[in-house]
C-alpha cells in the first residue's frame, strides 16, 4: 500500500500528507497528526502533536510519549502518521519509530529514506533530533 512503512519486527505503519487525498484501503484505528495547529477531526482515534513545518515538535517530551504510543499500537493496530506533506515531520517520526523498532538511530534516516520516500527528513535539526532520539 502507498506510505506503508515495514518496520524490521514487521509492523507497520502508513505515512502520509494531509495534503493528499486519504489512500484506498482500510482506515486507521489511530493516527498520530503532526501539525503547528489542531487537525481537522476524524473517524478514528486520533492524536495532535504540536510540530511547526521544517521544525521540531514543540514538546519533546510529549512527542517521545507520542511516537511510543503510535509505535506499540502498531503491534496490533493500523496506525498513521501524517503531516502537511508527508516527508518532514513524517519521515521525522517514522525514523524515530524505527530506533524504538531497534534501527541504530544513526542509521534510522537513511532507513526511511530507502523504504519509505527518499526525501524523507527534510531538515538538518529533523535529522539530528533522530540521532537523539531514545
Amino acid at each position: 500500500m502507498a506510505g506503508v512503512l515495514r518496520l524490521p519486527s514487521g509492523r507497520l505503519v502508513r505515512g502520509r500528507g494531509l495534503r493528499r487525498p486519504l489512500p484506498e484501503g482500510p482506515l486507521p484505528v489511530f493516527g498520530l497528526y503532526l501539525l503547528g495547529r489542531e487537525p481537522s477531526p476524524v473517524s478514528w482515534e486520533a492524536r495532535w502533536l504540536r510540530w511547526p513545518d521544517f521544525w521540531l515538535p514543540s514538546d519533546r517530551a510529549a512527542a517521545g510519549d507520542a511516537l511510543r504510543e503510535a509505535w506499540e499500537r502498531t503491534e496490533t493496530e493500523r496506525v498513521e502518521i501524517a503531516c502537511g506533506g508527508g516527508r518532514g515531520r513524517t519521515g521525522t517520526a517514522l525514523a524515530c519509530l524505527a530506533v524504538l523498532d531497534g534501527v541504530p538511530s544513526h542509521e534510522a534516516v537513511a532507513y526511511v529514506r530507502r523504504h519509505y520516500a527518499p526525501h524523507a527528513v527534510e531538515t538538518p535539526w529533523q535529522r539530528r533530533f533522530v540521532t537523539r532520539f531514545q
